[in-house]
Order: structure tokens, then C-alpha cells, then sequence
């Protein structure tokens, strides 16, 4: 089954084996999701969470578990925003597109203080990577960046 007109994309993670898999942090009301869904809807037979269950012609074929197009995200993601968001919000760069959701979530990650080997690790970047794209988006870790280093002084002072 081929890609109609470039509408499926199908790469495996960039710089990896076709074969790699990552392991990425999901938090437990996400994961409580992604549970619920997999109770109501199967998983493809080669384990992909999300597919379409239309066939040959748009019919219904409910054990179909196609790759959905492409195209589709935009179009579910735009209906998302103006729902979700106000109509400034909407007009907005606020989470244009869905890649701006992995920029947000790896940017608070670096601001709540996970070490930026455990960010990259899960976001799939080297820390080299990382740093020279994220950096400029942590903010606000200069006094607990100083308490961690004096409570570590006082802890080889005593030691």
C-alpha cells in the first residue's frame, strides 16, 4: 500500500535505525489517556496508537488501522485551537502548530530543574543540541541554582 499523493509520512526517528524506538516521559494523567484510548479503540498491528479506521472509497472498515494522512493533524489541530483557544489566542503564534506543544513541554522541563541530560535523553536530542536550541528559554533558576550550590558547599564542609 503506497502513500497517496505524500499525504502519509513514514520515517523512522531522524539520525536512527529504521529499527530504534525512544522511550519518551509521559506524565500519569497522560498516560491514564492513552489508556482509556487503547481500552476503547485497538492499536494497529504494528503498534501505532492513533490510525483511521476508513478504507478503499472512505468507508468505515473498523479493523482497517491505516496510517492517518498527514493533512489530517493540521486540520484536527486547527479545529482544536479554535475551540480550545480565545479568538486573540487563535490569531496568535500560541501553539501554532503541534510541534510548538514539544518546544513547550521541553522548555518547562529545563525551567522546573529536570538535568538537561534527562531532557535531551527524552526529547531526543544530544545536550549539545539542546543547549544551543533551549537555552535561551530558561528563565527564572538563578537563586535555586545558588541554594543548591551553597546547600552542596555545606555538605562538603561537613564531610
Amino acid at each position: 500500500m503506497g502513500d497517496t499523493a505524500g499525504t502519509i509520512e513514514r520515517r523512522g526517528l531522524k539520525h536512527r535505525a529504521k529499527t530504534a524506538t525512544r522511550d519518551v516521559p509521559a506524565p500519569p494523567a497522560l498516560v491514564e489517556l492513552l489508556d482509556r484510548h487503547l481500552g476503547e479503540y485497538q492499536s494497529a498491528r504494528d503498534g501505532r496508537l492513533f490510525v483511521t479506521r476508513r478504507g478503499p472509497g472512505g468507508r468505515f472498515v473498523p479493523t482497517a488501522g491505516q496510517p492517518i494522512p498527514s493533512n489530517a493533524y493540521g486540520k484536527a489541530w486547527r479545529h482544536a485551537r479554535k475551540t480550545a483557544l480565545t479568538p486573540a489566542q487563535v490569531r496568535s503564534p500560541l501553539a501554532r502548530r503541534p510541534y510548538d506543544l514539544r518546544h513547550a513541554a521541553v522548555s518547562l522541563w529545563l525551567n522546573a530543574g529536570v538535568p538537561a541530560t534527562q531532557v535531551a535523553d527524552g526529547a531526543g536530542h544530544s545536550v549539545h543540541v539542546l543547549m544551543r536550541v533551549y537555552a535561551k528559554c530558561i528563565y527564572g533558576q538563578d537563586e535555586a541554582a545558588r541554594r543548591r550550590i551553597e546547600a552542596a558547599l555545606r555538605e562538603t564542609d561537613r564531610g
